[in-house]
């Protein structure tokens, strides 16, 4: 009796931990000691995810993020980073449902020894829903809730669902959050085509990442140690054979270590406008249905699809690299003889104090010391005056040195900037952006944002407004000074440009326009009005302002390149403009689509009056201002119409070009309009601006892959049949043999 009470007690004894242990588990389970993840969370966590932003040939331009995190699904994961994830971190994953019993029983005997008793899926609960700094009690219980969240896990996903959900929110450091965006960091690979022993280094930093951080010099031994480790252990569950092993565990670690800068890769300049001037905006007025507040571009992984093309965003930014590399030498050699430099020898004193405090008042310097100061101004300016170490931008590289912020503001000025643009005529799609010279040391947009004299190339919408009026290519205008009388009652009776010979003689209008001749466009500008320029100009798709004032005709506004390249790009669109567009759509991290983009259009000409403004443009580089075309640095033969662009003092370059496939325009000048070239030789549009077209052309036809057709522009089958185009019989001069003079 007495043996049969003493072995139901201990029977009691035995199963007593249990119950407790059940019921305490029970008890956390309904929320008695703090509240879990209720079903939706568990089903939607709350994750940082980046914004991507694709190109048109969907490559990843750049991200915008707080955690640099883009999702991936079990299929895109390499099959040896499962294998060796599971091999480490969890070998009986398959067979258990969140936590393993065996696992956890064998870290307790072994007190730690023989591994630790968490499952993949319990860590995962742990990243999900990270513990707070807790006391010793509150950690057991918070480890309790983990067992019973992975529990839950296990229920509400598939085991390769639960794969995908831990590497994509494992943080891997260095700005690598998610194993897609370590892939690329570390190896400068997509998470599905890593090697073994690349998959097995990022799987061993899952242990600790600090401690088996890679880039850190002090740890490089202990991550390729751990690597191996985890390699080993792809042996021991039969991943990997020995023989494999024992070739891999002697390479390096192999790193292609490059972090994520938003000045790096392609289309910095276009990136940024995206993100400040249009997602912005874009955001505030769309609300996330799952936060009922305006999507967040850098935690609520938006999918930007944009219209640029990867493979000639990178010709154009090669073409700009390589011709501003060799005219800025020229303009530096330049600079270093002015006594004003960088500023022009006519630029007084008072003039050039005016600019560098206008410069200073919007610096960041001067923005910080208002913002977190008590300093006056005139203490804030004498700060700007004391030397400094600094890393300024050359053009053989950032280098370290010693300025003053003042002189630092000057060195910046002595370099030129330019923008430039590329765009499908037929659908509006913008396929190159480059709105500087370097994103990480200029952040102004050049393409957009920037807005500057436009000189000549404005002419060809003067010359439009008398194609449109029944003029043809051939008509004869005499060449002779004409006089308009201004708003305020004056007479403005404009020069043509020193050097232009058959000055009172009769000359076409398709030779007017090549040479430039400011006599001829100021007698269209009388015959039209500049107000009904303006309406044009504006049914063209430009949205700057425009004085109606007869100077607008040899091109006195500020227009961007983005405007000038758009309106112009009517002519090749059969006489209908498209509104520039550079996004086709937005989706939201589940691929839904939030919003397509379909540009504005409207009728402007006839398709025959465009057709007949295409041949007017083609005689600028057939034999005119943008002839250097078809010389042999360029052999660009097929048909192109253009205009090239000065203005005053030669501070700025332009030059729109156009093709049966693709329109282009190219600016160039200082930051402020006393910083210039002296010489017009130097100085005009098919000196400064035209070079990056060609050389932007050159490329692009050289890439049979991007099939940029060479064909001439598509003749209107309802064209005059009696309309001449060859005006060649009526110039003064023989147009054969004529060398290009440039006339802006």
């Amino acid at each position: 009796m007495f043996k049969n009470k003493y072995i139901k007690w201990m029977w009691i004894l035995f199963f007593c931990p249990f119950i407790v242990l059940y019921l305490f588990v029970f008890l956390i389970s309904i929320d008695v000691f703090g509240e879990l993840p209720k079903v939706d969370e568990l089903l939607n966590p709350k994750n940082n995810l980046a914004t991507v932003v694709y190109s048109g040939d969907l490559k990843i331009l750049g991200k915008y993020y707080s955690e640099n995190r883009v999702n991936v699904n079990y299929s895109e994961l390499d099959k040896d980073l499962v294998d060796a994830l599971i091999a480490t971190e969890d070998a009986r994953f398959k067979d258990h449902s969140g936590v393993d019993v065996k696992a956890i029983a064998r870290s307790i005997v072994g007190v730690g020894s023989k591994g630790g008793g968490s499952t993949i899926t319990q860590q995962l609960a742990k990243m999900m829903f990270p513990r707070e700094k807790l006391s010793k009690p509150e950690l057991i219980i918070r480890k309790m809730k983990e067992w019973i969240i992975a529990t839950r896990l296990e229920k509400l996903y598939t085991k390769d669902e639960i794969l995908a959900l831990y590497l994509n929110k494992f943080d891997f450091l260095n700005l690598a959050v998610g194993v897609k965006s370590a892939s690329q960091i570390y190896f400068n690979r997509s998470q599905d085509s890593l090697e073994i022993q690349q998959a097995a280094m990022l799987i061993g930093m899952a242990k600790n990442p600090a401690l088996f951080n890679p880039i850190n010099p002090r740890r490089k031994d202990t991550t390729l140690h751990r690597r191996n480790v985890v390699m080993k252990q792809m042996v021991k569950y039969g991943y990997l054979t020995q023989q494999k092993y024992d070739s891999l565990k002697k390479l390096p670690l192999g790193l292609s270590f490059k972090p994520e800068d938003h000045n790096d890769g392609l289309a910095p300049y276009f990136r940024e406008y995206l993100r400040e001037n249009f997602m912005k905006a874009w955001c505030e007025k769309h609300i996330n249905p799952e936060t009922n507040k305006p999507y967040n571009i850098y935690k609520d992984g938006l999918r930007i699809f944009t219209t640029i093309d990867s493979r000639m965003q990178k010709y154009a930014e090669e073409a700009v690299y390589e011709h501003m590399q060799d005219l800025q030498k020229k303009f530096s050699k330049e600079v270093a003889t002015k006594k004003n430099a960088p500023f022009a020898w006519n630029v007084s004193k008072d003039e050039i104090k005016k600019i560098m405090e206008s410069s200073i008042k919007r610096s960041e310097r001067y923005r910080l010391c208002k913002t977190n100061t008590k300093m006056s101004y005139d203490e804030i300016v004498a700060t700007f005056h004391n030397p400094v170490p600094m890393r300024v931008y050359s053009l053989r590289g950032d280098i370290d040195t010693v300025l003053s912020p003042y002189d630092s503001i000057k060195y910046y000025k002595s370099f030129l900037q330019t923008g430039f643009m590329a765009m499908e005529p037929q659908t509006g799609y913008v396929k190159a952006w480059v709105g500087g010279i370097n994103h990480k040391h200029f952040k102004y947009d050049h393409v957009k944002v920037s807005k500057r004299q436009v000189g000549s190339t404005f002419k060809p919408f003067i010359y439009a407004m008398a194609i449109d009026n029944g003029s043809s290519p051939c008509e004869l205008i005499p060449n002779v000074r004409t006089c308009i009388e201004t708003p305020d009652g004056k007479q403005w009776c404009p020069d043509n440009s020193d050097g232009l010979k058959g000055t009172g003689q009769m000359i076409t209008l398709k030779r007017a326009l090549a040479l430039s001749v400011n006599f001829v466009t100021a007698a269209l500008m009388k015959r039209y009005g500049p107000a009904s320029v303006v309406n044009l100009v504006k049914r063209m798709g430009i949205e700057s302002d425009i004085p109606e004032v007869p100077a607008i005709c040899l091109g006195t506004p500020d227009i961007s390149v983005f405007e000038m390249v758009g309106a112009n790009s009517t002519f090749v669109n059969k006489g209908q403009f498209i509104q520039p567009t550079f996004i086709t759509r937005i989706e939201d991290k589940n691929g839904k689509v939030l919003e397509e983009f379909i540009p504005n259009t409207d009728e402007v000409f006839s398709e025959e009056k465009a057709y007949v403004m295409l041949e007017l443009m083609q005689g600028v580089c057939q034999y005119g201002t943008g002839a250097a075309l078809r010389g042999a640095k360029y052999k660009l033969n097929n048909q192109i119409a253009g205009k090239t662009g000065t203005t005053q003092h030669n501070a700025d370059g332009w030059f729109i070009g156009l093709t049966p496939d693709l329109a282009a325009g190219a600016w160039v000048g200082g930051e402020d309009r006393s910083i210039h070239f002296n010489s017009i030789a130097d100085g005009q549009g098919a000196t400064m601006a035209l070079p990056i077209w060609g050389k932007f052309f050159r490329k692009v036809y050289d890439d049979p892959k991007l099939k940029i057709s060479k064909s001439p522009f598509t003749r209107p089958k309802n064209l005059d049949p009696n309309l001449e185009m060859d005006c060649s019989k009526y110039d003064n001069a023989p147009l054969e043999g004529l060398e290009p003079i440039d006339f802006e």
